[in-house]
């Protein structure tokens, strides 16, 4: 028995650390579900001690709870939202359904630190705090964790729309830079007609600004809170004006500008909010994906590959090849971004496994959800600050490769004609001759004709070679 107290819950009595703030239940879910060694995210702690903060204030003012327990619990609750207590968080992600052990943890850890304010030891039967009663009043597990759920993504929202958008700048900037690069286009890749550098890296920029503003619409509906449902959507248990009075405490509180749900049942019944944001951040990694494989295609070889990029050097790229570097953050981002995918099949598929009144897979779509916001933002700081910033152009090589490209013959096609125009390009690939070299030759156009209609910076800026716009 030594380093242990004995708490008691419904079940019985459980040893429990004796420094633990921590009780019971959350006892019970440490020792039944050793599953990941994986514990809440910060994020997800945060939400909940938010609720439990301003339930603590609501029901107070409401008349239903103690002033004094009241304050100790809103004192409590702030330590926790100050991250003090992170490692009394202990429950396993996978864990029974709902959430239950997580409320329970959280709503013991909170009690029992207020039971310490208020001057009671941890093992006193006389501490007046109790983690059900008092911290979890007007509450349920239903409807407390689809509000945290909600919640925590909003807390990390901020950071995650910043990492976003440091990278859009960054590429908006490189996009800048390489305008005068003129280089060779590729469709299905193969030879297409001239871009310029820059105008890649703007489309790149602009494609995860799309993203970024689908995440943000889908944000908007995670700001709806059913709070107050209880424990089907009746709010049993809870006063008349308790959910719209959580809802304007914890918009005061978070700055958040949360509104209600408009119907606490399909708030615990539908994960749908959940479900949607989780695929806005499945998109972006879609778009990332693709960016991260165009700058390892386009920084390829160097000796033997495109070479129109050069990434910056940050690590050796062999344990046996001298001199090798490779594309590595571009790698990671991919990873990253292959994992948060995954994730978001997961919440998918829980999303869609509720059954009537409520969802039992919130934990494992708080947890995924707080991992792909995570692990995004570190991956899209890292891309940015450690690759996208220091990309460089090799403009000998991406103009080289130009001069080779016999698609050039496009800006012919309204002179020559396209069968020419075919008939040219098979007889410059298959001699090595220039297009200007062979349509000479064949005496289609003269070389001053064709020097002017093939001026390469010209043909990335569209229209019809050789032939006056309409006025």
């Amino acid at each position: 028995m030594n380093g242990f107290r004995i708490e008691k819950d419904s079940l019985g009595e459980m040893q429990v650390p004796a420094d633990a703030l921590y009780g019971a239940q959350t006892q019970r879910a440490v020792l039944n579900f050793p599953v990941s060694g994986q514990r809440p995210y910060p994020a997800f702690v945060w939400s909940q001690a938010m609720l439990k903060r301003a339930a603590a204030e609501v029901n107070r003012d409401l008349g239903l709870l103690e002033p004094e327990l009241a304050e100790a619990i809103i004192q409590a609750a702030d330590e926790v939202l100050a991250g003090t207590w992170q490692n009394q968080f202990v429950v396993d992600p996978f864990q029974a359904g709902a959430g239950t052990s997580h409320n329970m943890n959280v709503n013991e850890v909170i009690a029992n630190r207020a039971n310490q304010i208020l001057g009671f030891a941890l093992d006193d039967p006389k501490k007046p705090v109790n983690p059900n009663d008092h911290v979890n009043m007007a509450q349920s597990t239903n409807d407390t964790i689809p509000s945290a759920i909600r919640l925590g993504c909003l807390w990390r929202l901020p950071e995650l729309l910043a990492a976003i958008d440091d990278l859009a700048d960054a590429l908006e900037a490189k996009a800048v830079e390489f305008d005068d690069v003129v280089k060779s286009g590729r469709t299905h890749l193969q030879d297409a007609v001239p871009v310029r550098l820059g105008q890649e890296f703007g489309a790149y920029a602009l494609a995860v600004r799309n993203d970024m503003e689908r995440i943000v619409t889908a944000a908007e509906r995670m700001r709806r809170l059913g709070i107050g449902g209880t424990a089907t959507g009746t709010g049993l248990n809870a006063h008349d004006e308790y959910h719209q009075r959580m809802v304007d405490k914890l918009t005061e509180l978070t700055g958040h500008g949360l509104r209600s749900s408009g119907n606490l049942f399909e708030s615990m019944q539908s994960m749908a909010d959940p479900a949607d944001f989780s695929a806005s951040m499945r998109t972006l990694c879609g778009t990332l994906v693709r960016i991260a494989n165009d700058f390892r295609m386009l920084s390829s070889g160097p000796a033997t590959g495109f070479d129109e990029i050069r990434l910056p050097a940050v690590q050796p790229g062999s344990s046996i090849m001298p001199g090798k570097v490779n594309p590595v953050l571009a790698e990671m981002l991919n990873m990253a971004c292959f994992h948060v995918q995954g994730c978001d099949l997961t919440v998918n598929l829980a999303a869609q496994a509720g059954q009537l009144e409520l969802n039992v897979m919130m934990p494992i779509i708080a947890h995924n959800l707080f991992e792909m916001m995570h692990v995004l933002i570190g991956a899209i700081n890292a891309f940015t600050t450690k690759c996208v910033v220091g990309i460089t152009a090799n403009r000998e090589k991406a103009e080289g490769w130009l001069a080779k490209n016999a698609i050039l013959v496009t800006a012919l096609n309204p002179v020559i004609g396209y069968n020419n125009g075919a008939a040219v390009a098979k007889e410059a690939m298959a001699s090595g001759k220039t297009i200007k070299e062979v349509v000479v030759e064949k005496g289609l156009l003269s070389g001053e004709e064709v020097d002017k209609l093939i001026d390469a910076r010209k043909l990335t800026e569209g229209g019809i070679q050789g032939i006056a716009a309409a006025g």
